[in-house]
């Protein structure tokens, strides 16, 4: 047996996160981060050691389900407590920026794509929140802003094909 997968005839071609990169962050974002790890190392970790401690004393740990479910939360709380230091070792402070010639990380445009007015403000991606109005810098859209001046036409490649939009201003 040559290929144990025989659907699978072709390479993954996955690029790679780099997570040595900077992690763009707003003061409010670093903070919001900060309070988060405080409350999984303080409250959330203590309380699942806690339930961990509760559901060995019933027993048999290989039928026990809420042994396996308090585990479960604690492999994700360790995982996010990870994710959150390495984010916060890796943080680059979003700084106001007053210049208003070209879109840059932390700036607010005013766009209009296809007869629609838009105003988005580009964040670093662990606060990218679109329905708010927040794009990330990694995102195809806030990618094709940056360096972009006002009156530049850029052309933004979407899910349903390409779409022109056009800087109207930078705030």
């Amino acid at each position: 047996m040559d290929n144990l997968y025989p659907s699978v005839k072709y390479k993954l071609n996955i690029k790679k996160r780099n997570f040595m990169s900077s992690q763009y962050l707003t003061k409010e974002g670093l903070e919001k981060l900060k309070n988060e790890l405080e409350d999984l190392e303080n409250n959330k970790l203590p309380q699942v050691a806690e339930r961990i401690g509760i559901a060995k004393e019933l027993g048999d740990l290989s039928e026990n389900a809420e042994y396996q479910d308090a585990k479960d939360e604690q492999g994700f709380i360790v995982g996010r407590v990870a994710e959150i230091k390495q984010i916060i070792k890796k943080a680059e402070i979003i700084k106001k920026d007053s210049n208003k010639d070209q879109v840059t990380i932390g700036c607010t445009i005013r766009i209009l794509c296809e007869s629609k007015e838009h105003e988005y403000t580009i964040t670093g991606s662990n606060e990218a929140d679109p329905i708010k109005g927040l794009i990330s810098n990694e995102s195809p859209l806030g990618r094709s802003f940056l360096g972009a001046k006002v009156g530049d036409k850029i052309t933004v490649e979407v899910p349903k094909g390409e779409m022109v939009c056009e800087i109207l201003e930078i705030k």
